[in-house]
């Protein structure tokens, strides 16, 4: 587990391009890779574009999965079952295929989604989705919500059915109204799992690759260019593995900053209750 992070970080502190590569030569630079990295105004550009994005699908994805589990716990046994599997086959989606489908139905000429928009009376016969960054992100985004949000609603719901009834009933019984009942009751037995949820998901949406590069490879005029994509174009694209790899210990540093603060207030929270 730990060593291709040691591995990284060695990494990051030589020079590796295939000439090092082929001719197996150590060159050790130090800290010169990431003065490189963080005096790139490039850089500092993907790192606000993967918060901005991280934040907008991590709380959409909570919101959408926290209000679906209160759905499913209520439906009927039928509707319950279709739902269920509806989410399932979501989840189970391989993420590249997914990424096609969506590409197909934001597709400028045949895409459904077009088509729909265009038949309620909005101009959008023609429309690229995917000709500048904010509709190339809010595509992305909404991949990443769509398959992000089952595993939030069957974690949110199994929370939901630990909560005793009778606290609810006993509520009820005292006239409080439901946005009373959740906010007194409910969500303070949920909201660890809640926190659970919504710090996984901030990791993995700062770590989404495949659903942005695959729509535009970080385009138009890189303004979909993310830290992941960045890191990839860095080491694969052109061949700069080191520089790559001090990118790539930034975005770690990044992460471990948010587990800390998460901790911090996962103990906070303890110790007042």
């Amino acid at each position: 587990m730990g060593w291709p992070l040691v591995n990284n970080v060695l990494l990051s502190l030589r020079k590796v391009t295939l000439r090092e590569l082929i001719s197996r030569d150590v060159v050790w630079v130090g800290f010169d890779n990431y003065r490189t990295i963080l005096a790139d105004p490039a850089f500092w550009d993907a790192v606000v574009r993967s918060v901005l994005f991280t934040a907008a699908c991590a709380a959409t994805t909570m919101v959408v999965g926290v209000l679906m589990a209160l759905l499913l716990v209520r439906l009927p046994r039928f509707p319950k079952v279709l739902l269920s599997i509806s989410l399932v086959l979501a989840w189970a989606t391989p993420v590249l295929a997914a990424t096609t489908v969506f590409q197909w139905l934001f597709d400028t000429d045949f895409g459904v989604v077009n088509w729909l928009l265009a038949r309620v009376g909005l101009d959008t016969e023609g429309h690229s989705w995917f000709s500048t960054g904010r509709s190339t992100f809010l595509v992305a985004g909404l991949l990443v919500v769509w398959q992000a949000v089952p595993l939030v609603v069957f974690s949110i719901s199994a929370a939901l059915a630990t909560v005793p009834p009778e606290l609810d009933e006993a509520a009820v019984i005292d006239g409080a109204t439901a946005s009373q009942r959740w906010w007194t009751i409910t969500f303070p037995l949920v909201r660890p799992m809640i926190g659970v949820l919504a710090f996984l998901q901030v990791i993995w949406d700062f770590k989404a690759f495949t659903q942005v590069y695959a729509m535009r490879r970080g385009g138009p005029d890189s303004s979909t260019t993310t830290l992941p994509i960045l890191i990839y174009q860095e080491g694969l694209a052109r061949s700069q593995f080191g520089l790559a790899a001090a990118a790539s210990v930034v975005t770690v540093a990044i992460l471990l900053v948010l587990l800390a603060l998460y901790v911090r207030s996962a103990v906070r929270a303890e110790e007042v209750r």
